[in-house]
């Protein structure tokens, strides 16, 4: 079981560098399906459970994903589990599309109801996208710090541009904007040249990596059974089938360096993720199946040498 921590953005929050993403609870709902398969209840207790057992700390859900089913999900889940309000970290986001900012107030509560007992350590705006500026959203995000709802402010999908202007307005409120969750893979790693990892790191914001797995490309199975891909849901297959003739080196070198370790491609690929950077990265891959979490959890085992994490870099370049 890993031990490790590191502090998300400059709040006291310590977790671990593998969280547990959550948009596959939200019970195959709406345009979620497209996504992720429906799970039962007892799968979800059970995804959730071996993320615990494998040492991740810290779980990340969001108002739209299934209009609070991951939320209750997931409560549902730790509570089974054991776990008690303070054991873990959660994270959630407001949904701003359509919105103004007095939404993020107006919501929270919602927020807090589905996720009951476990209060919000994270709330995170999930799109650059609303009818409200930036600076308007950070003010109802720092009232609802002041006002003890939520313990730090994070944003989902923000350029660099608008993430300095996220980190300046909430620093008026003498707030450090902890987080910005984004696209960050072997196979995306754009937020290196346009400007949002040199700003996080400049400002001390930690990058959260959704999709660290490239929809599961970047485990190689779908290299090795390419009949395995029409099985996937719509908006996964999509993006899988674009890349496999491009990412193959990436993934022989994934294989090549997980039979030196004795681990998995998928494993390679978290781990290189969120060390290479120091600790600025952390990762949340999704689980629809245990073994799943437990491959994740198990990606902070090990290390990968200088080397290694070198030649994963030069063979992933050409994805920057």
């Amino acid at each position: 079981m890993s031990e490790l921590r590191r502090y998300l953005g400059r709040t006291d929050i310590q977790i671990t560098p593998i969280g547990l993403g959550t948009w596959q609870l939200s019970e195959g709902q709406g345009m979620n399906k497209y996504a992720w398969p429906a799970l039962t209840p007892e799968s979800t207790d059970d995804i959730v459970k071996a993320a615990l057992d494998g040492g991740i700390n810290w779980f990340d859900t969001a108002e739209i994903y299934g209009k609070g089913r991951s939320e209750r999900g997931l409560a549902h889940a730790l509570k089974a589990a054991g776990i008690s309000q303070g054991d873990v970290v959660i994270a959630t986001k407001w949904f701003p599309l359509f919105r103004m900012a007095r939404s993020i107030k107006a919501t929270i509560d919602e927020r807090l109801h589905c996720l009951e007992p476990f209060d919000i350590d994270l709330h995170q705006v999930h799109l650059p996208y609303s009818f409200s500026p930036v600076d308007k959203q950070m003010d109802a995000m720092a009232e609802l710090v002041a006002a003890g709802k939520i313990r730090a402010v994070g944003v989902s999908n923000f350029s660099a541009k608008k993430l300095r202007r996220a980190y300046e307005a909430l620093s008026r409120h003498g707030i450090h904007l902890a987080s910005n969750q984004v696209r960050y893979n072997l196979l995306d790693r754009r937020i290196e040249t346009n400007g949002v990892m040199d700003t996080a790191r400049e400002l001390g914001i930690t990058i959260i990596a959704y999709s660290p797995l490239e929809m599961g490309l970047l485990t190689g199975k779908f290299h090795r059974d390419p009949g395995s891909l029409r099985k996937r849901p719509f908006a996964r297959r999509r993006i899988a089938a674009r890349m496999m003739v491009r990412g193959l080196p990436v993934i022989k070198l994934l294989e090549e360096i997980a039979g030196n370790h004795g681990v998995t491609p998928a494993q390679v690929a978290l781990n290189w993720l969120v060390y290479f950077n120091g600790d600025m990265v952390v990762a949340i891959p999704g689980a629809s199946k245990i073994h799943h979490a437990e491959e994740s959890a198990g990606s902070m085992n090990f290390r990968l040498s200088t080397d290694e994490m070198a030649a994963l870099d030069k063979a992933s370049r050409e994805f920057r």
